[in-house]
């Protein structure tokens, strides 16, 4: 087990803890003092985590989650979203496609290779909390985020993935996380869904690191710009966490909408992923 990855899992958990207490106290304008107070740690202690975690102090972060970053970063996103979506091939989509290969089946198709699918699964840490990975010979095919959910996560992949044969190996779960986390390692995704569902997905790839877009946008991107709720639905049935990036699809106020792993995570993610990148 990667013990960067179970500390940054860890501190997750308590940068989860102080936001969720921010959120309910934000008209009062908490102190550091006060946050780190809530969270059981030292103002110092506190400071420290936060820096371990995306290497800077937590005031940065902070503003790196409000609304009136999003909205700026949704701005800033629009006109490199659109030359991207407008060239096909761009140099942004260009350096994506190096880093992830997508392989997508539909219902139909996953019918007569089902059955011969070996899949690995298992658990491990990011720097997102506790998470479930499984793992096929053509790539990633579920990846999600668990809180005291485990039980519902193994039976919604179970569903999603039926006939398949199943191997538990944490072991091997853990180093392909670390290779995804620590490692920057190129990867492979393999996803099933509806060819609309398929689409849309593909669309999320494109959008950059540390960028933001719209449910909106993405549907144009696709070239059905009617489709706003159908993009949203869709984008609510992604089962790969992060990888495939439905955290950076935000309203079109740059209000913080649905996501299947809550949006104290959502919020954690986007701003983990700008500071990054920074």
């Amino acid at each position: 087990m990667s013990e960067n990855l179970k500390t940054k899992s860890l501190h997750y958990l308590t940068i989860k803890e102080a936001i969720v207490f921010i959120d309910n106290h934000f008209l009062d304008q908490p102190s550091l003092e006060e946050i780190a107070l809530h969270v059981n740690l030292s103002k110092f202690h506190f400071s420290r985590i936060f820096k371990e975690y995306v290497g800077v102090s937590p005031m940065k972060f902070l503003q790196a989650i409000t609304l009136e970053y999003a909205k700026k970063q949704l701005e800033a996103s629009k006109s490199l979203l659109e030359s991207t979506y407008e060239s096909g091939l761009s140099s942004v989509s260009r350096l994506h496609e190096l880093f992830v290969n997508f392989t997508g089946v539909t219902p139909a198709q996953y019918k007569y290779m089902g059955k011969d699918m070996e899949i690995t699964y298992g658990y491990g840490f990011s720097p997102f909390g506790k998470t479930f990975l499984g793992l096929t010979q053509k790539g990633i095919c579920y990846m999600e985020f668990c809180d005291e959910n485990e039980e519902n996560i193994f039976k919604n992949f179970l569903k999603h993935w039926t006939n398949a044969h199943l191997i538990q190996d944490d072991v091997k779960i853990e180093k392909k996380l670390r290779e995804i986390f620590i490692d920057k390692k190129p990867i492979s995704l393999l996803v099933k869904g509806t060819n609309f569902q398929i689409n849309v997905w593909k669309a999320l790839l494109n959008i950059p690191q540390g960028r933001v877009t719209t449910y909106h946008e993405i549907a144009k991107s696709i070239d059905n710009p009617k489709a706003t709720r159908a993009v949203a639905s869709a984008i609510g049935s992604n089962h790969i966490a992060y990888l495939i990036p439905c955290h950076r699809v935000i309203g079109q106020t740059g209000a913080m909408r649905g996501y299947r792993w809550g949006i104290e995570r959502k919020r954690i993610v986007l701003a983990y992923e700008s500071i990054e990148e920074k």
